[in-house]
């Protein structure tokens, strides 16, 4: 049985908590999912190596449980420029609104990654995951030697092979219903929306290895289907952001929390990468101005996510949600994963 993989980690139920880089995921929600018996994810990508480290000890003080480091194995585009001009006067716009100092233009960086996986590699987490991309054969070796566990996402069949055919050892199907985001590294992602149901259908007939189904999911009913279907786990973002150990500004949380039916869209105006979230005013506002690449989008308008965060503004920050988001439930994390155990059981 596929879920066997988990079980051979220490993970007592099917249910991966979404690794959310930034405010989203704290290292206190990873650990109440652990605890709680699901495997828990803490987003490392945009965190320095010492930050990883760090935050690895810290987890550790909170649980004894499994738990997965992820990080962006690609998506940086330093050979990329647009003129920053008209996104900067917007940026400014907002500042001013906000009471924040004018913005500067961020450098447009190189991938921190190499140095990222070696902080990971020390901290030895019991899985690594990644998006993005593929590492390359020298940090997989590294991995392996370090005996840590690899997972990777996939948002087409042929991002499934080729992360089987490198060794992965577990792939995270992004269906095109899931928030944040979008990890497709071989296509440009509007040829890479495939529904959850379909491409776990077709990554299961084409790789042999445990394949977790991510996108939309939001209840143990939800994911009983994707067992039923040969998921070996549900992987949910969405569903936990509503929790009080998440680190979503409360702004964030009464957005999603307010929504009804599936309002969500795909956007590149935050980070310069196309993720799933709420409108709000920025992209309004930002329709028609030229994106800076990933990630100098993200560097430029982090200063007002944050700062609109603080002011208890919906309008500015980058609210990543999956289409299911509607059907959120706020409720502590370890009381959520326990929710879920009983409905996947059918209670």
């Amino acid at each position: 049985m596929p879920e066997h993989f988990l079980r051979e980690l220490g993970v007592e139920y099917p249910i991966v908590l979404a690794p959310m880089a930034g405010a989203g995921g704290t290292p206190e929600l990873l650990a109440a999912v652990s605890n709680a018996g699901g495997l828990g994810s803490w987003g490392g990508a945009y965190a320095t190596p010492q930050l990883i480290l760090d935050t690895a000890k810290q987890i550790r003080t909170l649980t004894s449980k499994p738990f997965a480091i992820n990080l962006f194995a690609g998506g940086y585009e330093p050979q990329r420029h647009v003129d920053p001009a008209p996104m900067l006067a917007l940026v400014t716009r907002v500042h001013e609104k906000l009471g924040l100092a004018p913005p500067v233009v961020p450098p447009n960086p190189q991938s921190p990654f190499d140095d990222q996986l070696a902080a990971v590699i020390e901290a030895k987490p019991a899985v690594f995951s990644f998006t993005f991309g593929l590492p390359n054969a020298d940090a997989l070796a590294r991995l392996r030697k370090a005996g840590i566990r690899t997972s990777g996402t996939a948002t087409t069949v042929e991002e499934g092979r080729k992360l089987a055919d490198a060794g992965i050892e577990s792939i995270v199907a992004q269906g095109d219903e899931a928030g944040a985001h979008r990890g497709s590294f071989l296509a440009p992602f509007e040829q890479s929306m495939v529904p959850i149901k379909q491409l776990l259908q077709d990554l299961l007939k084409a790789v042999s290895i445990p394949v977790i189904a991510s996108g939309g999911l939001m209840d143990g009913q939800d994911i009983a289907g994707m067992l039923d279907a040969g998921a070996a786990a549900g992987q949910l973002g969405t569903a936990f952001l509503v929790c009080p150990e998440s680190g979503a500004p409360a702004a964030y949380k009464q957005a999603l929390m307010a929504v009804q039916g599936d309002p969500t869209l795909i956007t590149r105006v935050y980070s310069g990468r196309p993720a799933r979230g709420l409108r709000n005013a920025f992209i309004d506002m930002a329709e028609g101005v030229p994106v800076l690449p990933f990630r100098q989008q993200n560097d430029l308008t982090r200063p007002m996510r944050n700062e609109s965060g603080k002011q208890g503004l919906p309008d500015y920050i980058s609210l990543w949600a999956g289409r299911g988001v509607a059907r959120a439930r706020q409720m502590p994390a370890a009381q959520l994963v326990e929710t879920l155990v009983a409905e996947i059981a059918g209670g």
